[in-house]
């Protein structure tokens, strides 16, 4: 009976010690979100954390509302993932006064959390659109897949329109706003429709993510195979990796480092529940160019 007993109260004080970390993000279906939310869950369970991951399916009405159950469930931490900590301000404001930290992966920063580490998204849109213009002789016609709603896509986008500045004969002739989740068919079917519309006067894509670039290579590779129009993304997905490898139209990704992400969270975040700091209240961990020439394929 009295093992019994103490059996159950070091099983309550083991619970009341746990350090209990929510992951919570409205995009898990994108494979960078994932990837970010697994590589975090598994940096917490290696420092003994039970970490719990909660997708809202791009309801961010639903986030709100669970943000607000785990600052009820008096959570250890908080980690949002692809989240502009402004998009639900009241319940992040709600989990700092509560004492329970906030830190964002992918994010943005914010007054009330702890730390966003993240990729320099300006930066990444700033490459991508000089690549992709180089690419293009300087000068054409090409297409914009974007997500303004997601602030470190959105980021990139703004890197766009600085380089654009510099590129007079560039247009932008035709541009989409990508739905998620769903970005890779969307994009897909997106394309079909502006490769109808504009066909061989189409000299670029310039994809603020991969997923969107994917689906307008498989719309191109369905519709105008022949075409030369060039593909470029940001990501790192593996199926854009695939598909550059192939020596499709898609000739360039910049690779996040999502895993480092993930692991450079967890550090910032067990400094923080042991009573210290972050660094900084925004961390930039470096991104990789992925061409065929880095992957050692030559071709035509």
């Amino acid at each position: 009976m009295i093992s019994v007993a103490l059996a159950t109260l070091l099983s309550s004080a083991a619970s009341a010690w746990a350090t209990d970390v929510s992951i919570l993000t409205p995009y898990i279906s994108s494979i960078p979100t994932n990837e970010m939310a697994q590589s975090f869950k598994a940096e917490g369970e290696k420092r003994g954390w039970n970490v719990t991951i909660i997708d809202t399916r791009n309801d961010f009405g639903q986030l709100a509302s669970r943000i607000e159950d785990t600052v009820n469930a008096k959570a250890s931490a908080i980690v949002l993932i692809s989240t502009d900590p402004a998009q639900v301000q009241d319940q992040v404001a709600l989990a700092h006064k509560a004492g329970i930290p906030v830190i964002s992966l992918d994010g943005a920063k914010n007054a009330d959390v702890a730390v966003n580490v993240t990729s320099n998204n300006f930066d990444l849109g700033v490459q991508l659109s000089e690549e992709l213009i180089k690419s293009i002789g300087g000068k054409g016609n090409i297409v914009k897949f974007y997500h303004s709603a997601h602030p470190g896509v959105h980021q990139r986008e703004l890197g766009l329109d600085e380089v654009l500045k510099k590129y007079p004969d560039v247009k932008i002739i035709a541009d989409h706003f990508v739905k998620v989740p769903g970005p890779v068919d969307d994009g897909r079917i997106a394309m079909e429709n502006i490769l109808r519309q504009h066909g061989d006067a189409i000299d670029g894509v310039w994809a603020a993510f991969d997923d969107p670039g994917i689906g307008a290579e498989l719309a191109t590779e369905s519709e105008k195979p022949d075409s030369k129009l060039v593909i470029m993304g940001i990501d790192g997905n593996a199926q854009a990796v695939d598909m550059i490898k192939s020596c499709t139209h898609y000739k360039a990704t910049l690779r996040q480092d999502f895993p480092k992400m993930a692991t450079v969270g967890a550090e910032q975040l067990e400094k923080i529940l042991a009573g210290g700091k972050a660094d900084k209240d925004e961390l930039y961990v470096p991104a990789v160019t992925v061409t065929p020439e880095s992957l050692g394929v030559t071709c035509n």
